[in-house]
């Protein structure tokens, strides 16, 4: 029977740490089912959904420990397969506009005002093209309650996004 764990691990950029946890889960029988991975400042973060039966993971965690030092911390945690609910519609979100403060907490704050779920979110900062100004792009995958009505949420998303100066696009996920 397959069990599911999340590993969570962040330490000092260095080359080899992808290296360094995939040959764990490998070695332990583990399987990769979904991962991110980053380098954020000077850090490395990694999440992945690790799955294997339940002798796999005790053994995966027993080493992973080993890694565990000053420069890398590792969380694992058990976890169940996602439940995918057909009462909802995914819609992407990508937003742009010069970088301030509150950005992802004011399209948090709107879509959980009115229950709509945030599988995903990846946001970059970066420079524009020609004048170097700084900027900063959202992207998300939000899942829509099938009851909401798209064009009223689409105006108040737009009128949000006119409020705080964004640049923004909300649109169904086309499979």
């Amino acid at each position: 029977m397959s069990q599911l764990i999340v590993l969570s691990a962040i330490g000092t950029d260095r080359t080899g740490v992808v290296q360094d946890i995939s040959k764990v889960v490998l070695a332990c029988g583990g399987n990769i089912e979904e991962s991110r991975m980053t380098t954020l400042g000077t850090e490395f973060a990694v999440l992945m959904l690790v799955s294997g039966n339940w002798h796999t993971l005790n053994k995966l965690e027993s080493a992973l420990n080993k890694l565990t030092g000053d420069d890398l911390t590792i969380v694992i945690r058990k976890t169940a397969k996602r439940i995918t609910r057909s009462d909802r519609m995914p819609y992407a979100v990508d937003v742009v506009s010069l970088d301030a403060q509150g950005i992802v907490f004011n399209l948090a704050e709107f879509f959980a005002s009115r229950d709509i779920e945030i599988a995903d979110v990846a946001t970059r900062r970066y420079s524009a093209a020609h004048t170097g100004a700084p900027m900063f792009a959202v992207q998300m995958a939000i899942n829509i309650p099938a009851s909401e009505s798209i064009s009223h949420l689409r105006d108040e998303f737009m009128e949000l996004c006119d409020r705080l100066n964004l640049d923004a696009i909300l649109e169904p996920v086309k499979t």
